[in-house]
C-alpha cells in the first residue's frame, strides 16, 4: 500500500496555479461532439480535463468495441449507457467491482421506456448491461418521460445528451426531489452550445427538440470542484494570496457557489477583469462563524470540503441535503464519520432528524493520523488541507488521477512537502 507524507512549513499561502479542465463539462463535450460525428471529439476542445474519467471516457468513445469497460468512471458509465443505445449492434457495458454495486436503474427503465433494448448481466438494476441491436423505427417517445431525479441527476442528463437523435426528441419529467440541478443545468447550457434545442417548461418538465448537435470548438472552464481544496487551504492558512486560473463569475458549473459559501470564512475572492482567473485572498485572524448550515443537495462534491473545514476550524456542522453520497465511489459520509473521527471530530446523522448530519468537534493530534481514503478522491483531497495544521499520512495517494492528476504536484508548487513510501 502506498503511503503519502504530507506536511507544511508556515501558514502563509501564495502563487498561482493554472487548473485543469472541469471533468464534468468535458465529459458531457466529448458525448455532444461524438454524437455530432465529430472525427475525434477531443480535437474540439481546449483545456479539456486530464481525469482518469475523461481519459476513459475519451477512449472508449474512440475504440468502438464489444465489450466497454469504464473502470470506476460513474460519469463515463453512465453518459455510455444512453451513448450507446443510440449504437446498432450489441454491446456490453461493465466497469470495477464498485461501479457493479452502484445502481443504473432509473436510466435503464427511462431508456427501456423509449424502446431500447438493455438487458442485465448481473444483478437487475445494477451494472454489467448488455445494448442490444438499436433500429431507429422502434423507438418511440412518450409523451412524458417519467425518471427518478432523486438518486443522480446524471441519470437525467444522459437521456438528456441523446435527446436530439430521438425521432421525435424528448420530454423529460423529473420525478421526486431532483438532487444536482445545476448539472442538469449544465448539461442544457452544453447542449444550447453544439446547437441543441432544450428548455424547462412551465409544468417542471425538460423538453429536447429533434434535430442533433453541430461540431463546435469549446474551451472548458477550469474545475470549480478542484478549487475546492485551495479555498480549504485558504481558509486553514494565516495568510493568502492565491491566483487560479481559468476560472470565471459567470460559470456552468453549480460548484461555482463555492466562492460565497467560502467568504464567511475570511476568503474573499476577487475575480480578473476579463473573467478568466480568481484571486483568493485571507489577511489575518477571522472571526468565524458560529455555525455552519448547508444544504448540498445542488452541490453534493463540496459537501467533504467543507466538512473539513468546519473540522479544522472547530465550527460546528448541520450538513443536509446528502442523500447521493452513499453511491459515490464510496459512502462518503460513512467514511467521513470514520477519518475524521481519528482526529477527535463527530460527523454522525442527527438523531432528531436523522437526513442530515452534525459536525462537533475541532481537529487535534499528537502524532501524525493515518487517513484511508476508500478509493475515493475527494476524500484524499479535502483531507489533505489539513496537513496546514501539522503532518498527516494518507493511503493511496494515487486516488486523485480520477479528478485532478495533478493535486500533489501543484501542492509541492505551493510549499508542501510531500514523501511516498510503501508499505505491506
Amino acid at each position: 500500500m502506498d503511503i503519502l507524507h504530507l506536511s507544511r512549513s508556515g501558514r502563509t499561502l501564495r502563487g498561482a496555479l493554472a487548473l485543469d479542465g472541469s471533468k464534468s463539462l468535458s465529459n458531457r463535450a466529448l458525448i455532444a461532439l461524438a454524437l455530432a460525428g465529430a472525427d475525434d471529439p477531443a480535437q474540439g476542445l481546449s483545456n479539456c480535463s486530464t481525469a482518469t474519467d475523461t481519459a476513459t471516457l475519451l477512449h472508449l468513445l474512440q475504440h468502438p468495441a464489444d465489450v466497454y469497460d469504464a473502470g470506476d468512471a460513474g460519469t463515463a458509465f453512465r453518459f455510455l449507457t444512453a451513448y450507446l443505445a443510440l449504437r446498432p449492434g450489441t454491446q456490453v457495458l461493465t466497469g470495477s467491482a464498485r461501479m457493479l454495486q452502484r445502481p443504473i436503474g432509473p436510466l435503464v427503465d427511462a431508456l427501456r421506456t423509449l424502446g431500447f433494448d438493455i438487458r442485465y448481466l448481473g444483478v437487475p438494476g445494477y451494472p454489467p448491461l448488455e445494448i442490444q441491436n438499436f433500429k431507429n423505427q422502434d423507438v418511440q417517445v412518450a409523451g412524458q418521460l417519467r425518471v427518478n431525479a432523486g438518486i443522480s441527476s446524471q441519470f437525467l442528463s444522459a437521456l438528456l445528451l441523446i435527446g436530439p437523435y430521438l425521432p421525435a426528441g424528448l420530454k423529460l419529467i423529473p420525478v421526486g426531489g431532483v438532487v444536482s440541478r445545476p448539472y442538469i443545468d449544465m448539461t442544457m447550457h452544453l447542449m444550447r452550445y453544439f446547437g441543441a434545442e432544450v428548455a424547462w417548461q412551465a409544468d417542471g418538465s425538460i423538453a429536447v427538440q429533434p434535430g442533433g448537435y453541430q461540431v463546435r470548438r469549446l474551451v472548458i472552464e477550469a474545475d470549480w470542484s478542484a478549487a475546492s481544496y485551495w479555498y480549504a487551504m485558504a481558509v486553514f492558512a494565516d495568510e493568502a494570496d492565491l491566483v487560479l486560473h481559468g476560472l470565471a463569475p459567470a460559470s456552468w458549473q453549480g460548484d461555482s457557489v463555492l466562492a460565497s459559501m467560502l467568504a464567511p470564512f475570511g476568503v474573499v475572492s476577487e475575480f480578473s477583469r476579463d473573467g478568466q482567473s480568481v484571486r483568493l485572498r485571507k489577511s489575518g485572524a477571522t472571526a468565524l462563524p458560529e455555525i455552519f448550515r448547508q444544504d448540498f443537495r445542488d452541490c453534493p462534491d463540496l459537501a467533504q470540503t467543507l466538512a473539513v473545514v468546519c473540522a479544522g476550524l472547530g465550527v460546528p456542522g448541520i450538513f443536509s441535503g446528502l442523500e447521493t453520497l452513499a453511491i459515490k465511489e464510496t459512502d462518503r459520509c460513512a467514511a467521513l464519520t470514520v477519518e475524521l473521527a481519528k482526529v477527535g471530530v463527530h460527523f454522525e446523522p442527527d438523531v432528531q432528524a436523522p437526513e442530515r448530519y452534525l459536525l462537533r468537534g475541532k481537529a487535534s493530534w499528537q502524532t501524525p493520523p493515518r487517513f484511508a481514503t476508500y478509493g475515493d478522491h475527494r476524500m484524499a483531497m479535502a483531507l489533505a488541507s489539513l496537513s496546514l495544521f501539522g503532518p498527516i499520512e494518507l493511503e493511496n495517494p494515487g486516488v486523485v488521477r480520477k479528478s485532478y492528476p495533478a493535486f500533489w504536484e501543484h501542492l509541492r508548487s505551493a510549499g508542501f512537502c510531500t514523501k511516498n513510501t510503501t508499505e505491506p
